[in-house]
């Protein structure tokens, strides 16, 4: 991408749609055709007069935090192209109202097909082409954009799926840009529960290794069927990753995956799930500048970078899973996951839309397509 189109935004974006036009495609905002919906709103499927499907996403009208988010989707989603990125087909300002159109994913989210109660298990050569079609995009976004652009909510909701299983990341509504003469950007701490960076919950400190450090969770549910947080399925107090880390090491050290992966997975090659597993294990790393470049993940992925060269490559510490944070020691990390899962499970019991407002982050209770009511925005 190149430096003069970030001053050329509203000439990248495809069409713009008049509010009545939205209204006819989608059969008048029909529930029949809502998609999903969340604390952004409600998604529904719609058809162009040209005959072409799109997804139509309406944001709350008179929030803040939604003006943010469509302002951010249209400047940065506008100035994206790539086959494993979700599309932006046009918007639509009118009045207080503030809506997105993009290419309809016809066969919905990771999250539906490996956590949907009736669905048949995912086969792992589907689970492996999600894994790479999600690493190819999260790549080009970190390492192929001027400036890089962080995503902010690399999550299973958020990764598209088509006919073929082909991944596309969607929602760019809290993505960042981040110039390489940046260190870091302090924010405010949004994003989803279970998928966050421990540094950047904790003190708001955003790098691209926060969006590493959630696709390792989310190669993690690929590897276990398992949720991030699940209310029904208790693993440790700290969630999935804390209760993951020693079953990683087990996994690499003896090849020993029967306890770490999906019990309902009942063939994988055992060399691309001992390469995935390397990826999870070095992209959840508790240190920040431990974690490697999505480059690097998706040529392990790929079997071109070996397991053991991605986690010499990313790391000169001798013990790989359980680097103590730059910005404190492990002791005060788990009392930050404690204070945040004590956050979130609080939120969700109230399964309200409202923000709730808490001393260091603000939740925004969500309600995917999948109804999960542990996956919650900070």
């Amino acid at each position: 991408m190149k430096r003069e189109k970030t001053q050329q935004i509203s000439h990248n974006v495809q069409s713009t749609f008049t509010y009545e036009e939205l209204a006819l495609a989608t059969d008048n905002f029909s529930r029949a055709n809502v998609l999903g919906q969340g604390g952004f709103g409600f998604v529904y499927k719609g058809i162009l007069p040209n005959g072409i499907e799109v997804a139509v996403k309406q944001l709350r009208t008179g929030s803040a935090q939604g003006e943010r988010e469509f302002q951010a989707e249209v400047e940065i989603i506008s100035l994206v192209h790539h086959r494993h990125l979700v599309s932006l087909v046009g918007y639509c300002i009118s009045g207080d109202q503030r809506l997105l159109v993009y290419e309809f994913i016809p066969n919905k989210t990771m999250e539906f097909h490996l956590h949907g109660d009736e669905n048949p298990s995912m086969i792992w050569q589907t689970r492996l082409k999600i894994a790479l079609g999600a690493a190819k995009g999260l790549t080009y976004l970190h390492e192929e954009c001027y400036p890089k652009i962080i995503h902010r909510d690399i999550k299973a909701a958020n990764i598209l799926i088509d006919d073929e299983f082909n991944a596309k990341v969607a929602d760019f509504g809290l993505a960042k840009f981040f110039l390489d003469t940046d260190t870091h950007v302090s924010t405010r701490v949004v994003g989803t529960f279970g998928y966050l960076a421990p540094e950047y919950a904790a003190s708001g400190k955003l790098t691209e290794k926060s969006d590493v450090f959630s696709f390792g969770v989310v190669l993690l549910e690929l590897i276990t069927g398992r949720r991030p947080v699940d209310r029904f399925r208790r693993f440790q107090d700290d969630g999935m990753v804390e209760w993951a880390r020693p079953l990683l090491k087990q996994a690499l050290e003896g090849r020993i995956f029967n306890d770490i992966v999906d019990p309902r997975l009942k063939e994988y090659n055992p060399f691309e799930m001992a390469q995935m597993i390397a990826c999870a294990a070095a992209c959840v790393r508790i240190s920040a500048r431990q974690r490697p470049q999505m480059s690097q993940v998706l040529q392990t992925l790929e079997g071109n970078l070996s397991a053991e060269d991605l986690l010499k490559e990313s790391t000169t510490d001798n013990d790989m899973f359980n680097k103590i944070s730059d910005d404190g020691s492990s002791s005060q990390h788990k009392e930050d996951l404690h204070k945040l899962g004590k956050l979130a499970l609080q939120s969700s019991h109230t399964q309200s839309t409202d923000k709730f407002s808490a001393s260091t982050s603000e939740l925004v209770s969500t309600s995917s397509t999948e109804n999960q009511p542990d996956t919650l925005e900070l």
